[in-house]
């Protein structure tokens, strides 16, 4: 039993190794024998000047791009073969218009299929319920404002039934109070669900406030990523931000961008 137990833990959710991958019509690989992982039920978000790669590592995980070289596994197998392993959420809601917020939910349910039309209606209106949008299933998403469309998005997410999530940026288009918002009842959600979150951005502070470490990319092409743990225990608040050893943490991921950015 123990060494069953012992088994379990070292399997990691995610796991990149020896991961390359060039552009065709490019002279080097972007990102070039990339080896990391992350362990289930964890939160990291990726930080890195823009261009550098970040999406490209997104778009591997999900399948959108081949790696050259190199393995990625999910849940300890490989993703080829694999279904319904990640889930992903781009920067925008990509909330079909002429849909309502319903039946755009009920899209990975519709892939996944093996519902009946009652069990699908359940489920949509349970997952709109757990991102406070009751009696939203019928409306549509112009009705919506940006950080209910959001919500909705993320809803959608949770709906593929996937314990990875990839969050790309999703709330770099919201106004300033919004994006703090949505910040705050993201740690809500994950802290209730436990769903391991991989999140793309370029706002130090927005990585902090989310992460347990942060994930930098200090180069192109993308050799490594270098973890950075974040000295806050959950649940934590935006005070939290003030403190002395938050405020050093900020400067110093500051300062590894602008190396980036000037090299």
């Amino acid at each position: 039993m123990k060494d069953r137990i012992m088994k379990a833990e070292s399997v990691r959710m995610l796991q990149f190794e020896q991961v390359s991958y060039q552009y065709a019509g490019e002279a080097f690989d972007i990102v070039d024998q990339l080896s990391f992982s992350v362990s289930p039920g964890s939160f990291h978000c990726i930080v890195g000047v823009s261009g550098c790669g970040k999406s490209t590592i997104f778009r591997m995980i999900n399948g959108l791009l081949q790696p050259k070289k190199g393995e990625i596994l999910v849940g300890g197998r490989p993703i080829a073969g694999q279904k319904q392993y990640c889930g992903y959420m781009p920067q925008k809601d990509m909330l079909f218009p002429w849909r309502t917020v319903g039946e755009n939910l009920a899209l990975p349910l519709e892939i996944r299929g093996g519902y009946s039309r009652k069990e699908r209606q359940e489920r949509i209106e349970a997952a709109l319920a757990d991102v406070g949008l009751e009696g939203c299933c019928g409306k549509r998403p112009e009705e919506l404002s940006g950080g209910m469309r959001q919500r909705a998005a993320f809803a959608r997410t949770m709906l593929t039934g996937s314990d990875l999530l990839l969050l790309d940026e999703p709330f770099s288009a919201l106004d300033f109070l919004t994006r703090i918002s949505m910040q705050e009842w993201l740690l809500d959600q994950w802290q209730r669900h436990r769903k391991t979150i991989l999140f793309i951005t370029h706002d130090v502070e927005e990585a902090i406030f989310l992460s347990s470490s942060v994930l930098v990319v200090e180069s192109t092409p993308i050799r490594t990523l270098r973890e950075i743990e974040v000295p806050l225990g959950y649940p934590r608040t935006r005070q939290d931000l003030k403190r002395p050893e938050i405020v050093d943490l900020r400067e110093q991921l500051v300062d590894l961008l602008r190396k980036q950015v000037n090299v």
